[in-house]
């Protein structure tokens, strides 16, 4: 790879200005505790084989209890989510205290009140700069109907209609 150097204040915010949904991975720590980290990096991969993927920073807390787990869920939050996209995005602390969610397929911790969540087996893990690729297999999937949140710039925007027929509105 080429070693140009890159403002990367200049680059966060350029990046930033793709509108993205907001998710929160889960999973299951080597003890069984439930883990999970606010990602905006989801995205589809395949529909067949069914596969999608979302990244992790290298220095994240939570980045051995991914690494080593056999599964993960990705909960798409609501459009009323955003405190939960806040606390999630928070290290430390046992986010799952005092919030709805439940045990899914493979065990793995589905919030409740989401867009849309996926479970899903790690197919496999590619190192990508100062984060790792998990590539994951569907397993199951929920679709509840909800407007999902959405950010861009730096800040939460709001899609109008519904999930079907959403207009974004900066």
């Amino acid at each position: 790879m080429s070693k140009v150097p890159v403002d990367t204040a200049l680059l966060r915010r350029a990046l930033g200005t793709f509108v993205t949904g907001v998710t929160v991975v889960t999973t299951r720590n080597a003890a069984g505790e439930p883990v999970g980290l606010t990602v905006n990096s989801f995205n589809a991969v395949s529909l067949s084989p069914p596969l999608v993927l979302w990244s992790l920073s290298l220095r994240a807390a939570s980045f051995e209890a991914f690494r080593q787990a056999g599964h993960f869920a990705v909960n798409v939050l609501a459009a009323d989510q955003a405190a939960l996209s806040e606390r999630f995005a928070k290290t430390g602390g046992d986010k799952f205290t005092d919030i709805a969610w439940q045990s899914g397929c493979a065990d793995m911790p589905l919030l409740e009140g989401t867009s849309a969540s996926f479970t899903c087996r790690t197919a496999t893990q590619h190192p990508g700069g100062d984060h790792i690729i998990f590539i994951g297999e569907v397993l199951s999937f929920q679709q509840h109907g909800r407007v999902p949140l959405a950010y861009a710039n730096g800040r939460y925007v709001e899609l109008r209609g519904a999930p079907d027929s959403a207009r974004l509105a900066v």
